[in-house]
C-alpha cells in the first residue's frame, strides 16, 4: 500500500501522466493487487460526492453559458479609477462571494478574462490582482459544503467511515474568519507582487523575430516551383504560414500550389535563417514598421491600374489558454500547424511553468517535440471577422477576448440565477442533498432548453470526475489493509501526551504540506482517514479533526500547483516561484496558526 501510495504522489509530483491517467492506473494497481475489490475498485464512479462534483460542474457551465457569472461581474469595470489598495479587496470580496456557491475555476476563468481586458483599456496591472483573486476564490469555495470539490469529498469519505456529515453552512464562520484575514494580509502585501507589463503579444512572445512577411521577386528560383519542391516544405527552421496571391489569402497553402512572382509569403523563420534564404533564393523582404499590438496586416493595395483599392483581411493574434481537458492538449506546434482548423495560424506555444521546470520555454518551431498541457498559452493569428469561432474550441480559453455583442437573453439569464438559488436554497435547508439539488436544477435547465448537453459533454472537466472516481478506492484500499490505522498509531506515538493545539497543529500541517505537491482532492482523500483514526484513538472529537483536513487541503498557498486556479494564473499573472512561496507561504502559515486555535477551542 505504502508502494501504491509512493508511487502515486511521485506521478502527481512529476507530472509524468496527465491526472485522469494516473487515476486509471491506480484504479488498475489496486485491484490488480488485491487491495480492493473490482466493485470497490470502480465504486469512485458511482460514489455521490463524484456524482455531486460532476452536477455543481455542470451547473457552474451553465451559469457561464447563460451569462450569470458575467452578470454577477459586470459592475467590477467601475472600480476602474479605484485605488489599487481599494480595488483588490472589492475583486476578492466578490470572487470568493461567487466561488462560495459556483466552481472557483469558473469563476477565477471569468476574472482573468475581466482583468485582461482592464490592464488592456486601462494599463491596471494583472499581477497586482490576479494572485489575490485566485486566493480569494479559494478561501470563498472553503466557506460552504458545496463551494469546493475537497469539502464534498472530505464529507463523503467521513460518512462512509460513520461520522456525521457536515453541514452546509456548518463552518461558514470559520470560512468567514479566514477570508477576512487573507484579505487584509493579500492588500497589505500588494506591493511584493510584480506590477507586470502591459500585455503585449509581439514582445511576450518575441514575434519580430520570429514571422516576417516576404515577397517572391521575377527573377526569384523560387518562381515556377511548386511548394513542395522548394525549401519551405520539410524545413525544420521555416514554417510557411500563409500565401497572399492578388489580395486573395491561402492559410497554410498545400504542398502543390506553384509559386508566382510578386506572391506574398507569411514565414516563421528566425532572422538569420530568414536572410541566408532570401540571398540564395532572391526573395525580397518586407519590412513592416507599423505592426499593431494584435495586428499582423491591416493595410490598403492597389490593383494593377491603380485605381482601385482592395483592402485585405484584418488579421489579429489570439492568446488561447489551455484548461484540462481542452481539444488541443497533446498536440506539438507541428500537429497543430498541419491539422488547425477554423483558419487559425498557430504562430507559438508558450508552456507554463512547473515544479520540475520553473522557466517558462517559448515554442516556435514545428519540430519541437513538446506537447500542448494544461495551463499553457497558445497564440494562434486568425482573420478578425473569423475570431469568433475560437470560443468554439473545447475547453480553451481566449485571454484577448474581442468586444461582442451579448446574445443571451435576460430570461435565460434571470432563470438559470433562479435555479441556481433553488439549488442553494434545498441544499441548505437540508431539504434535498447537494447531489440532489444540483441534478434536480440541471433537469430544470434542461427542460427549458436553457442548457445544451452538447456544451456539457465538450466543456465538463472530465480530468477532474476521473480523478475523484481513481482516487476514491485509493481511500477505501488503505481502509482495507489497515494503512490509516497504522499511519495513526505512529502519529498517536508521536502525539501522545501533547496538547490538543500540537494535536490539530500536526494534522493541519502535514495535511497543508502534502496538498502543496499533490491534488488538494487526493490529499483530503489520504488524510481524512487517518484524521478520524487519530481522533478515534485519542477519544477526542471527530468534527476538527475533519475540518482542519478540509480547511489545511485548500489552504496550501505556497506552491503554485496546490489548486487548479493556481496554476493558471501563475504564466499569466507573470509570477515567479518566489511569489507564491513567501507571499502565499506566509497566507498558509498565518492561516494554519489561526485554524489552529480556533478548531482546538471547538475541542
Amino acid at each position: 500500500m505504502f508502494l501504491v501510495l509512493l508511487t502515486t504522489v511521485v506521478l502527481f509530483v512529476f507530472e509524468i501522466f496527465p491526472v485522469d491517467k494516473v487515476a486509471f492506473f491506480i484504479i488498475v494497481l489496486l485491484i490488480l493487487l488485491g487491495l480492493v475489490t473490482p466493485e470497490e475498485g470502480v465504486s469512485g464512479f458511482s460514489n455521490s460526492a463524484t456524482i455531486a462534483v460532476l452536477a455543481l460542474m455542470i451547473l457552474a457551465i451553465a451559469m457561464e453559458e447563460n451569462g450569470v457569472i458575467n452578470w454577477l461581474t459586470s459592475g467590477m469595470g467601475k472600480v476602474k479609477s479605484l485605488p489599487l489598495f481599494v480595488m483588490a479587496p472589492v475583486f476578492m470580496v466578490v470572487a470568493a462571494g461567487i466561488s462560495a456557491f459556483i466552481s472557483t475555476t469558473a469563476v477565477v476563468l471569468v476574472f482573468i478574462k475581466m482583468v485582461n481586458q482592464l490592464s488592456e483599456k486601462y494599463n491596471i496591472s494583472q499581477s497586482k490582482l490576479l494572485l489575490p483573486i485566485s486566493f480569494a476564490g479559494i478561501l470563498g469555495g472553503s466557506c460552504t459544503l458545496m463551494g469546493t470539490s475537497t469539502n464534498l469529498i472530505v464529507n463523503s469519505v467521513s460518512k462512509d467511515l460513520g461520522v456525521e456529515k457536515l453541514g452546509f453552512f456548518e463552518f461558514s464562520v470559520l470560512g468567514l474568519i479566514f477570508l477576512g484575514i487573507s484579505i487584509v494580509y493579500l492588500t497589505l502585501t500588494l506591493g511584493w507582487l510584480p506590477w507586470g507589463d502591459k500585455q503585449n503579444l509581439n514582445k511576450d512572445y518575441k514575434i519580430e523575430n520570429y514571422i516576417t512577411s516576404v515577397r517572391i521577386t521575377a527573377n526569384s528560383k523560387l518562381v515556377g516551383r511548386k511548394i513542395h519542391d522548394s525549401f519551405l516544405h520539410d524545413n525544420p527552421d521555416v514554417s510557411l504560414l500563409r500565401l497572399t496571391r492578388n489580395n486573395e489569402v491561402h492559410n497554410s497553402p498545400g504542398r502543390y500550389i506553384t509559386i508566382k512572382a510578386d506572391d506574398e509569403l507569411l514565414l516563421m523563420c528566425d532572422l538569420e535563417n530568414l536572410s541566408r534564404i532570401s540571398k540564395s533564393e532572391n526573395m525580397s523582404i518586407i519590412h513592416e514598421t507599423d505592426h499593431a499590438e494584435e495586428e499582423i496586416i491591416d493595410k490598403n493595395t492597389k490593383n494593377k491600374e491603380g485605381k482601385n483599392k482592395l483592402e485585405v483581411d484584418e488579421h489579429i493574434f489570439v492568446e488561447l489558454l489551455m484548461l484540462p481537458g481542452a481539444a488541443l492538449l497533446g498536440k506539438t506546434l507541428g500537429n497543430l500547424r498541419r491539422f488547425m482548423i477554423q483558419d487559425a495560424i498557430p504562430i507559438a506555444i508558450k508552456k507554463r511553468k512547473t515544479l520540475v521546470n520553473l522557466n517558462e520555454r517559448m515554442v516556435h518551431s514545428s519540430t519541437d517535440k513538446l506537447k500542448l498541457k494544461a495551463g499553457d498559452r497558445l497564440l494562434v493569428e486568425i482573420s478578425k471577422e473569423k475570431s469568433y469561432v475560437l470560443d468554439a474550441i473545447e475547453n480553451v480559453v481566449v485571454l484577448q477576448q474581442l468586444d461582442k455583442i451579448d446574445k443571451i437573453s435576460k430570461r435565460k439569464k434571470y432563470f438559470s440565477f433562479f435555479v441556481l438559488l433553488l439549488v442553494i436554497a434545498m441544499a441548505a435547508s437540508g431539504l434535498l442533498t447537494i447531489m440532489v439539488s444540483a441534478l434536480t436544477g440541471i433537469c430544470l435547465l434542461l427542460v427549458t432548453k436553457n442548457l445544451n448537453l452538447n456544451t456539457i459533454y465538450k466543456k465538463v472537466n472530465w480530468q477532474i470526475f476521473f480523478l475523484l472516481a481513481g482516487m476514491i478506492p485509493l481511500g477505501l484500499a488503505m481502509h482495507n489493509t489497515g494503512t490509516d490505522m497504522w499511519i495513526s498509531e505512529k502519529l498517536l506515538g508521536f502525539l501522545d501526551g501533547q496538547p490538543n493545539y500540537i494535536i490539530i497543529g500536526t494534522i493541519f500541517f502535514v495535511t497543508m504540506v502534502l496538498s502543496g505537491v499533490v491534488s488538494n482532492n487526493a490529499t483530503a482523500i489520504i488524510m481524512t482517514p487517518i484524521a478520524i483514526s487519530v481522533a478515534y484513538g485519542m477519544n477526542l472529537d471527530y468534527k476538527p479533526f475533519i475540518l482542519a483536513v478540509m480547511f489545511a487541503a485548500n489552504f496550501s498557498f505556497f506552491t503554485p500547483v496546490g489548486y487548479q486556479t493556481n496554476s493558471l494564473i501563475y504564466g499569466i499573472g507573470n509570477y515567479r516561484f518566489q511569489h507564491f512561496l513567501y507571499i502565499g507561504g506566509g497566507l498558509s502559515i498565518i492561516l494554519w496558526i489561526v485554524a489552529t486555535f480556533l478548531l482546538t477551542k471547538m475541542l
